[in-house]
């Protein structure tokens, strides 16, 4: 499989390969990496794949798009990263064949899509585990090193040091906005004190983190001095790792490759619902995509209306959802450049708009009466939304979602009409409830459930640098320590 850029310019080699891709990020004209075309799944190979487990179905998949690293290497890190022990520790009763089980809500109609089973509670485990087995892979076959630069609005960071953690070869600098994350998720990352981990907490919100990283990325020189690589959604690995649970998602939620199933995605950089749509043009048997926004809702602005006008720092909400903060949604690229024919030209004429700070409209082209073929609709939702619908599940079905799960499920429930009569709608759960205990104890008035092996987290010792948002004043903080 080889791999193109979204504006027209791949780099060297000239038709790269997984490996070559998998460290880099960024495509060197700015662009994202894709496959040149996705591969088609047919009748016989999803009557294969039903039964398999999920380790089985990684490999199934990802060997459509991992071509140069050998089967049998392939296969097990598929089957060192999808297991029992890394990913069932959060629910009894879980094992490896149900790492993303399927729970009702209403059974056969609405369910929620488990994807917060990993180590650090939230669906970013779900690519990131099998991420740093792979750096770790490429790394020791090349003999290199890599020092990976990253922007979480709240579960990347995690999920990517957790993953990275004492990597050989690997170092990690975390960029997050200071103070917008709950006081969990800030835990879970800055209490980590391995050597090979860099915390660095930038007075701004996450789209200013988000610029800073693009901003070193298209900094060649600096880039391959200081071998700079990406864990952020923009990489393309994270992407194709995030399909394989969409496929077992459908076989879990229907009893016949016949059926059809619909998905709500809550999506803030647009990563999560790409490898959904990407499943879908795969030809797996996706009726409707749905994305749910919070108040934050440049996303919905655009399936609405053809405009997408990323918003600055400032018109950016703080919200009780706060791994959706995002005004600016990288991986969006990724489904423009299919919406618009898959024409590179026009991808680097509308994001030359996008980067310069401005919007574009296709509301009056072809290419915005094309949005139907693509399935997608979408939603948003508030604070006042969340609080209801965490109320309304717990008080229904005993269940304490956290705030972004209950952004999908309020606009699931709300544009349920959208999906044909008797195929089943999957929420994807983004995380666990104890991630954000201030929100669960505002509608629930008490605390969530803290796993035992995380207890006590909040209280451990932090390490954070606090850095105002200057690509220069971080890539000096980063020379420092390489």
């Amino acid at each position: 499989m080889k791999y193109i850029s979204t504006r027209g310019h791949a780099g060297q080699p000239a038709n790269p390969e997984f490996c070559d891709i998998l460290l880099g990020g960024l495509a060197p004209d700015g662009g994202l990496y894709l496959p040149e075309s996705y591969p088609q799944i047919g009748r016989a190979e999803l009557d294969a794949w039903r039964s398999m487990s999920y380790a089985e179905l990684a490999f199934a998949i990802l060997s459509k798009f991992i071509t140069d690293i050998p089967a049998a290497d392939l296969k097990a890190i598929c089957d060192k990263t999808y297991t029992a022990e890394v990913y069932c520790h959060t629910r009894p009763g879980n094992d490896a064949a149900d790492i993303t089980p399927v729970q009702w809500i209403e059974p056969g109609k609405l369910g929620l899509l488990e994807l917060s089973n990993g180590p650090t509670l939230a669906f970013k485990d779900m690519a990131m585990q099998l991420l740093g087995n792979l750096f770790e892979y490429v790394l020791a076959k090349r003999g290199e090193t890599i020092n990976i630069l990253g922007a979480t609005s709240g579960d990347t960071g995690s999920a990517a040091e957790y993953a990275m953690r004492g990597k050989k070869g690997v170092r990690v600098f975390m960029l997050s906005p200071h103070g917008k994350m709950s006081a969990f998720q800030r835990a879970q990352m800055y209490s980590l004190q391995d050597d090979n981990i860099f915390n660095i907490a930038v007075t701004g919100m996450f789209d200013d983190a988000q610029d800073i990283v693009k901003a070193v990325s298209n900094d060649h020189a600096f880039k391959a001095k200081h071998k700079i690589g990406a864990v952020n959604s923009i990489n393309w690995a994270r992407v194709a790792a995030q399909i394989v649970y969409y496929f077992k998602g459908y076989f879990e939620a229907t009893t016949s490759n016949d059926q059809q199933v619909a998905f709500c995605v809550p999506s803030g950089n647009f990563g999560n619902i790409c490898a959904g749509h990407i499943a879908r043009q795969m030809g797996l048997p996706v009726a409707k995509l749905i994305l749910a926004t919070n108040e934050n809702n440049v996303l919905d602005e655009f399936f609405r209306t053809g405009v997408y006008r990323p918003r600055k720092a400032a018109e950016t909400s703080v919200t009780s959802s706060p791994s959706m903060d995002i005004s600016k949604a990288s991986n969006f690229e990724r489904f423009v450049y299919d919406l618009v024919g898959r024409d590179p030209k026009k991808v680097a004429e509308l994001w030359a708009e996008v980067d310069a700070g401005r919007a574009f409209d296709l509301s009056d082209t072809p290419f915005f009466a094309r949005l139907a073929d693509f399935a997608f609709v979408s939603g948003s939702s508030s604070h006042a939304d969340r609080l209801a619908t965490i109320r309304s599940i717990h008080d229904a079905y005993g269940l304490v979602i956290d705030t972004h799960t209950a952004d999908g499920v309020k606009v699931a429930r709300e544009l349920a009409h959208t999906v044909p009569a008797g195929v089943p709608l999957l929420v994807l759960e983004t995380a666990l409830a104890v991630k954000f205990a201030e929100t669960i104890r505002e509608a629930l008035g008490r605390e969530p459930e803290v796993p035992a092996d995380l207890q006590g987290l909040e209280q451990l010792p932090q390490r954070v640098e606090v850095m105002a948002p200057d690509s220069e004043q971080i890539k000096r903080f980063i020379a420092a320590r390489v």
